[in-house]
Parts: C-alpha cells; sequence; structure tokens
C-alpha cells in the first residue's frame, strides 16, 4: 500500500513558526523556567493529536562536585503522549525539548543566513524535529491506517546530558514497540542518516590521600594528585580498538608546600561493542584496585556507561531499508553511515526494538552558535516520516510487502 503524502501536503509555515516560537524558549538542559514553558508549549501543540498527555517527573540524577560530595542535579519534566495503547501494532516516536545552551549562553537568537537556512539555538537539535513528529503525525491521523496503530510520543528534557533522568522512562516505553523513530537532526545536511553507532560512559574518581607538610615531612603524605596521574596514564594505555578513553578534567590540589590529600578525575570512555563496554568496567575496577594499593589512598567511582553501542542488526536494517524505500518514492536519495555519535536511540536499541534515530530535519553545525536548520525540509522530512508510519501501521517489518 503506498501513501500519497508528499512534501507539498505540509503546512511549511506552520511548521517554521513552531520552531520559531519553540527556540525562542531557553531550553537549556537544566533551566527548569524554560523547559516547562516549552513542555507546556508542546502539550497545546500536540492536542491536535488523538491520545492523553502527561508530564512525568524526572528520576533521580547525581553528579559529584569538585570537593567530592555528591549533590542531586535538576532536571524538567519529561512530555508523554500515548495514543491507542491498546492497538496490536505499536511504535515509538522520541526527541528531546533540552538544548546545550543555558540560559547565560550569548546564542540565544535567530538569523536568517538566507532564504532557506535559519540559524538558531534547537533549530536542528532538536526543535526542528520535534515539529517533524507532529506534522507526520497529524498526516498520518488522517490516513485510512491510522486506527492500526499506536504509539507513544517521548519528548525528554536531559537528552542533551545523557538521558540519565529520562533513560528508566525510555525503556519503559521502549517496551514491546515493534519501531522506533527518533528525531535527531540528519547525520549530514544532505539527509545522510547516522547507521551503527558506538557507545559512550562518563566517569567521576575521587581519590583521597593525606595531607603532609612538602618540606617537613612528606613521606608522611598521600599524594592524591600523584595518584590521579598514575591512573590517567594507566585509563589510557587501556585503550584498544574498539574503545577509547578520554581523561577530560583534573581537580584538587592546593598550596605547593602541602602534600594533596584530595583529586577527582573525570573522564569520557567511547566502546564501539558491547564486549569493550564490559571489558573495560571489570578492568576499571582492578585497576582502581591497584591504584589505591600502591599508592595507598581511597578511591570511590561515580557513573558509568550511560548509552550501550547501538549496532545494527538485519531486523534494524530492515527498518533503515523501509526509510531508503519510502525516500526513493519522495525523489529523496536515503543514505547512512556509522558514527562515534550517540543519543537516545542508543538506549532504544538496547531494549531490542529497530530504530532509525536521525529522522529530524536537515542542517548542520549543532552544538554550536553556527547552528542551522534547512528550512525546506521541516515539510520533506515530515512528509518522509508519514510515509514510514503508515507502512508501519500496514505490518511492513512483519514480512507483509512494503
Amino acid at each position: 500500500m503506498t501513501s500519497s503524502v508528499t512534501s507539498q501536503d505540509f503546512d511549511a509555515r506552520t511548521m517554521l513558526e513552531q520552531v520559531q516560537q519553540w527556540c525562542a524558549i531557553n531550553t537549556g538542559s537544566g533551566h527548569l523556567e524554560g523547559l516547562s514553558r516549552q513542555a507546556d508549549a508542546l502539550a497545546d501543540a500536540f492536542s491536535q493529536l488523538p491520545g492523553e498527555i502527561e508530564l512525568v517527573e524526572p528520576a533521580i540524577v547525581t553528579a559529584i562536585a569538585s570537593d567530592g560530595s555528591e549533590f542531586e542535579k535538576p532536571n524538567g519534566k519529561h512530555f508523554v503522549m500515548r495514543v491507542r495503547p491498546r492497538a496490536n501494532r505499536r511504535i515509538i516516536l522520541t526527541g528531546h525539548m533540552d538544548t546545550v545552551f543555558p540560559k547565560e549562553h550569548p546564542f540565544q537568537e535567530q538569523t536568517w543566513l538566507d532564504d532557506e537556512t535559519l540559524n538558531g539555538p534547537g533549530v536542528a537539535d532538536m526543535k526542528g524535529g520535534i515539529a517533524v513528529i507532529l506534522h507526520a503525525l497529524m498526516a498520518f491521523e488522517n490516513s485510512q491506517s491510522a486506527s492500526s496503530l499506536g504509539y507513544d510520543i517521548l519528548i525528554n528534557s536531559d537528552e542533551e546530558t545523557g538521558s540519565l533522568a529520562s533513560s528508566a522512562l525510555i525503556a519503559e516505553l521502549a517496551r514491546g514497540k515493534m519501531a522506533a523513530l527518533t528525531y535527531e537532526p540528519a547525520a549530514l545536511p544532505d539527509g545522510t542518516l547516522a547507521h551503527a553507532r558506538g557507545g559512550t560512559g562518563n566517569y567521576s574518581i575521587t581519590l583521597k590521600g593525606k595531607s603532609a607538610h612538602a618540606g617537613r615531612n612528606p613521606e608522611d603524605g598521600r599524594n592524591a594528585i600523584v595518584a590521579a596521574a598514575d591512573l590517567i596514564l594507566r585509563l589510557k594505555a587501556m585503550e584498544r580498538d574498539d574503545i577509547t578513553v578520554n581523561p577530560a578534567k583534573l581537580e584538587g590540589g592546593g598550596p605547593n608546600n602541602v602534600v594533596p590529600d584530595h583529586a577527582i578525575l573525570r573522564f569520557n570512555i567511547r566502546p564501539k561493542s558491547t564486549e569493550a563496554m564490559e571489558t573495560f568496567d571489570h578492568d576499571l575496577s582492578h585497576l582502581l584496585i591497584e591504584i589505591e594499593t600502591q599508592h595507598q589512598v581511597s578511591i570511590s567511582r561515580h557513573g558509568g556507561v550511560t548509552r550501550p553501542p547501538k549496532p545494527v542488526d538485519a531486523h534494524a536494517q530492515r527498518l533503515f531499508d523501509l526509510v531508503k524505500q519510502c525516500g526513493a518514492e519522495l525523489g529523496q536519495d536515503i543514505k547512512w553511515k556509522s558514527t562515534g555519535g550517540v543519543c537516545d536511540g542508543n538506549n532504544i536499541a538496547a531494549c531490542g526494538v529497530p530504530v532509525v534515530d536521525t529522522m529530524g530535519v536537515r542542517g548542520g553545525a549543532i552544538h554550536s552558535s553556527d547552528e542551522f536548520l534547512i528550512v525546506p525540509s521541516l515539510a520533506e522530512r515530515a512528509a518522509l516520516s508519514a510515509r514510514v508510519i503508515e507502512r508501519l501501521a500496514n505490518g511492513a517489518l512483519e514480512g507483509d510487502p512494503i
């Protein structure tokens, strides 16, 4: 069954106006007032769809301060909408409302670079993608296939900081779904999709030694900075072809005449496989014991893998092939490439659900003040999604003709 929807069937002006209105709201991760305003705006916009809207409280997330103490990080509520939850065929569509630009960041305004290119915070990553979700689903609801498919929509408030306050919610909503579509911007401005992804993990290691006078009795001290330096070198030595380790920040120490008794090392890992992820975590535990013993310090660790690697198996590849075919019908040449970046697609794939996670707009320079949206891609990608969703409603991944 072939859908007749094309990009000309979408109200491109309304889509753009929504994106601009949403991008005028600062939604830096942790800016609770802005995230609350954005959630209310989304609830108003998505009320055009059938279903129930809920704003879900974030899970508790903690971090380690520079003095080694653990503190709670604030996060906004997550937007959830459920449509036909009892349908036999169900999918999940996900996006995020937060951006990397806090309210104090100078990049807050939108600027037209040319007639088709808009520069602004979140225009591509990913308030443009949220507009694509909404309008694709509005088009789908007008199709004859709508009653055959149920779907959940999740737009979380903390994707840019790793989705720690929403990871359990992602897993809950993804469970049992036949497919997932996530609306990160395309991997390249030409619309190329991200295919397989590596994983990521963030760690904070606190080392506690013993202070002493650096001239009178340094032998009585236990230097936490030296222990941390040794740890850094050994962590880098754990790199191999399927994992990288990036020591990012070392904090601690004090006056030059005092043996430092405190240090915090923060680092990131990028495993390319589940085996690499699990091996590193196991080896890290043994390494920390060695550092404790050799330097006579005490160590505590915080954090770990936040997004596991996302391989593309045969089932997931069928979803990519479906997106490519729908794109061809619309005159869009859909390609894909593997990437080292991560997103909520990693979390969804870990639940065993096939996912294409760059269904959002074409644009680029995300996470910088040069971020831009290619405006015609709003309607273009909405038409692509509407076709894919209708095909899923008609059993495209169940052996039925695509």
